[in-house]
C-alpha cells in the first residue's frame, strides 16, 4: 500500500491521494439495504453544536457523536470532526453543500477550508460549505497504529519512497507493511472492522439530517466519488444533487462484487495507463515551449522525453539528496495533480536535478484557520478505509511481477501505481460492513459526473464507467490536465456546476469543456465548449434536463 505523504497533500492544498486496497469476504451491500431504499435511520440524527473553530475564525466547528457499528446503535460511539463556511448571501441560502476532499484519508475540516476559494462563488453565495473528517480519520477518532509521532516517523523513514527497486528494497517494503499490519491489528481491532466507505455513507446521512436538509447535495472528489456512488446506491430517494469529479470506477474497484483479485486494484482502475498518458503529455508540452516557461524543456517533446529518461537513470546509480529514482517518479506523479503552479515548480526541480542541485521543497501553504490544521493523517488510516472495499492479490511477493507488466506497457506510472495497493496483501482486519453494488439503483434526481482527459491518477474512462453504472447521470468531460476539476478550474465546468447544484440543470449531452489555463501558457480568460471541430460557446438546450 501506498499512500501521498500527507505534508505534500496539504503542500499542495488538494486532496489527498491514497492508495491502498482490500483483501478479504465482508457482509456485501445486499445486507446493508431495507426495502424501499438504504439502511433505516439508527437512532436520531446526531446533534452539531456549532462554534467558530477559532476566535475570529470564519468557520464554524462542531463534534457529532456517531455509532461505531450501525448495527448496535446502543453501543460504543465515536466522533466525528465537522467544519462549515456559511453561506455569504443567506437570504439566498438554498441548504448545505457537503463536500469530501478524496483520500480515503483527506482530513476535510483541514482542506475544505484550504480549498475554499476554489468553490464557485455562486456556490458559496448558496449553500453552506460542510466538510468532515471521516471516521478513522485526521481530527476524528482515528486510526493511529504508533504510540508516538517518533514511531511513526521511524516507521516511515525504514522504506524506500514511492515504490521499492531492486530485491533488498522489496524484501524491506513488504516486511514494514507486515510490521504496520502487525501494529494495527494490535492498536485498534474493532475500530478497523467498522471504517468502510459504506460506514461513512450512512455517517454522511446522519449528518444531513443533522444540518436539516431533506435531500444531499454533495461535490466528492477522487475517492470522494466512489463515496457519492455508494450514497447514492444506499439511499437513492435522499439525492438532491451529486457532483462527482475525477471518478473512480466502482464495477473496477469492488472487482464487480468477487474477492478474486488477480490484478492489483489502480491497474484494473487503469491508474498506470492515465499517469503515463499524463507524464507523456508534462513531457510535450514542456519540450514544445522554452525553458522561461518549462525549466526542463530540452527545445523538442523527443528531447525533452530523452532528458527525463537520462535523468531517471542516473538517479537509479546517483540520487541527489533524498531524490532516490523512486522519490522522483513519487513526486512527480503527486506533482501533476494542481497545473497550477505544480507543473511548473515539478520542471524546476527535474531541472534542480539534471544539474546535480537539490531542489527546494514546495512551500507550505498557509494553515486554515481551524483548531488543529495539521493532524495525524499515517498511511493505515486511508488503508484501513480502502482494504475494506477494494480486493487485492494478497501474496506480497506477486506485486513485483504485476510492476514489471505494468512498466513495460506504461513506464514508471505502472511501477508507482502497481506498489500503492500492495500494503493490503497483508491488511488484518475485515470490514463488517461493505457495499459493494449494485450501482444503479434509481435516485431522486441525476448526478453530474466530471472526468478530465489527462488525469495522473483517476483516468476518463473510469468517469465514463462512473457515469454508465449509476441508473441516471450525466458526464460532463474536462479536456484538461490534472486531478479534479475544482482545483484544475474551467469556467465552463464550473458554470455548468453551478446550474446543476443550484437549480438541477444538467448540460447538454456530450458536453465537453476545456481549462482556462493550460500549463506552460498564458491564461486563457474563458473555458469553451466543445461541438463538432471547434470550441464554441454552446448554449444549444438539447439533452438539457433538470435534477
Amino acid at each position: 500500500m501506498r499512500i501521498s505523504r500527507p505534508s505534500r497533500s496539504r503542500r499542495r492544498g488538494a486532496a489527498a491521494v491514497v492508495a491502498l486496497v482490500t483483501c478479504s469476504t465482508v457482509v456485501t451491500g445486499q445486507h446493508l439495504a431495507v426495502a424501499g431504499g438504504g439502511p433505516a435511520p439508527s437512532g436520531p440524527a446526531p446533534t452539531l453544536d456549532w462554534s467558530p473553530c477559532v476566535q475570529g475564525s470564519p468557520y464554524d466547528c462542531a463534534t457529532a457523536k456517531v455509532p461505531l457499528d450501525y448495527d448496535d446503535p446502543g453501543g460504543r460511539t465515536i466522533e466525528l470532526a465537522v467544519v462549515r463556511r456559511k453561506a455569504t448571501d443567506p437570504g439566498r441560502r438554498i441548504g448545505s453543500l457537503f463536500f469530501n476532499p478524496g483520500g480515503p484519508g483527506g482530513p476535510g475540516t483541514v482542506q475544505m477550508p484550504q480549498n475554499y476559494e476554489a468553490f464557485p462563488r455562486e456556490v458559496r453565495e448558496r449553500f453552506d460549505i460542510v466538510s468532515w473528517d471521516p471516521r478513522g480519520i485526521g481530527n476524528s477518532t482515528a486510526v493511529n497504529c504508533f504510540g508516538s509521532p517518533e514511531a511513526a516517523a521511524e516507521w516511515a523513514g525504514g522504506h524506500a519512497v514511492g515504490f521499492p527497486v531492486g530485491a533488498k528494497e522489496r524484501a524491506t517494503w513488504i516486511e514494514a507493511y507486515r510490521d504496520l499490519s502487525r501494529r494495527c491489528e494490535r492498536r485498534n481491532p474493532e475500530l478497523l472492522r467498522h471504517v468502510s466507505t459504506a460506514d461513512t455513507a450512512r455517517d454522511l446521512d446522519g449528518l444531513r439530517r443533522a444540518v436539516g436538509d431533506a435531500q444531499l447535495t454533495y461535490l466528492g472528489i477522487s475517492y470522494g466519488t466512489y463515496l457519492g456512488a455508494t450514497y447514492a446506491n444506499l439511499y437513492p430517494d435522499k439525492v438532491r444533487a451529486l457532483v462527482l469529479d475525477s471518478d473512480w470506477d466502482p464495477q473496477a474497484w469492488t472487482n464487480r462484487g468477487s474477492d478474486d483479485a488477480r490484478l492489483p486494484s489502480f491497474l484494473r482502475l487503469g491508474s498506470d495507463r492515465s499517469a503515463a498518458a499524463t507524464i507523456d503529455k508534462f513531457l510535450e508540452l514542456c519540450g514544445s515551449t522554452t525553458t522561461a516557461r518549462c525549466a526542463f524543456s530540452a527545445g523538442s517533446p523527443k528531447a525533452t522525453r530523452d532528458k527525463f529518461d537520462r535523468l531517471l537513470r542516473r538517479l537509479r546509480d546517483e540520487p541527489v539528496g533524498p531524490y532516490t529514482y523512486s522519490a522522483t517518479v513519487d513526486d512527480m506523479v503527486n506533482s501533476l495533480y494542481i497545473v497550477h503552479p505544480g507543473w511548473t515548480l515539478l520542471a524546476g526541480r527535474l531541472q534542480d536535478l539534471w544539474q546535480g542541485r537539490t531542489p527546494e521543497p514546495p512551500p507550505l501553504p498557509p494553515a486554515p484557520p481551524v483548531p488543529n490544521p495539521n493532524p495525524y493523517a499515517g498511511e493505515e488510516q486511508g488503508a484501513a478505509v480502502l482494504c475494506a472495499d477494494s480486493p487485492n492479490p494478497r501474496d506480497p511477493e506477486a506485486y513485483h511481477s504485476f510492476e514489471e507488466e505494468s512498466a513495460a506497457r506504461n513506464g514508471v506510472a505502472g511501477r508507482f501505481w502497481t506498489w500503492a495497493s500492495s500494503g493490503c496483501a497483508t491488511w488484518p482486519a475485515v470490514a463488517a460492513h461493505r457495499y459493494r453494488g449494485p450501482w444503479n439503483k434509481p435516485t431522486a434526481h441525476p448526478i453530474l459526473v466530471v472526468g478530465t482527459g489527462y488525469d495522473p491518477s483517476t483516468p476518463y474512462t473510469a468517469a465514463q464507467a462512473m457515469a454508465s453504472e449509476l441508473a441516471d447521470a450525466r458526464l460532463l468531460t474536462n479536456d484538461g490536465y490534472g486531478h479534479t476539476a475544482l482545483l484544475n478550474p474551467s469556467s465552463c465546468v464550473q458554470g455548468h456546476e453551478i446550474r446543476y447544484l443550484i437549480d438541477g440543470t444538467l448540460p447538454p449531452v456530450g458536453t465537453t469543456c476545456r481549462q482556462d489555463t493550460p500549463p506552460f501558457a498564458a491564461p486563457e480568460p474563458n473555458g469553451g465548449i466543445a461541438t463538432g471541430g471547434g470550441w464554441l460557446a454552446r448554449t444549444s438546450a438539447t439533452g438539457r434536463d433538470r435534477a
